[in-house]
């Protein structure tokens, strides 16, 4: 029964190890699609409409933006000036481009 476990357990850490690269996001992916949808307005981390709500980690924080599915949701639907890119950007390209943005911030821009 021990063998039988090791076995298992072992093949299923082999599919993670296997499969788990294929979860993770495309930071250089989401670079270029920032450069090409998101960089107009935001440059540098900042906002050109609203300098009070930039992508820099504080201003992230203050509202609640500071987490991948917060920043996915904000380029899937937009807000306030901020477009929807839901039907312009892949669901690959707008979860790529929140993990770009949250590891930018994270790094300081």
């Amino acid at each position: 029964m021990k063998l039988f476990v090791s076995v298992l357990l072992g093949w299923a850490l082999a599919v993670v190890a296997w499969v788990s690269p294929v979860w993770a996001a495309d930071t250089a992916h989401g670079a270029q699609v920032f450069a090409s949808n998101c960089a107009a307005c935001h440059i540098g981390g900042g906002n050109v409409v609203n300098g009070a709500k930039t992508l820099k980690i504080d201003d992230l924080n203050k509202y609640e933006m500071a987490s991948i599915e917060a920043i996915k949701t904000q380029v899937t639907n937009g807000k306030a000036a901020m477009p929807a890119f839901l039907g312009r950007l892949t669901p690959e390209d707008i979860d790529d481009v929140a993990h770009y943005v949250l590891e930018k911030a994270e790094q300081g821009w």
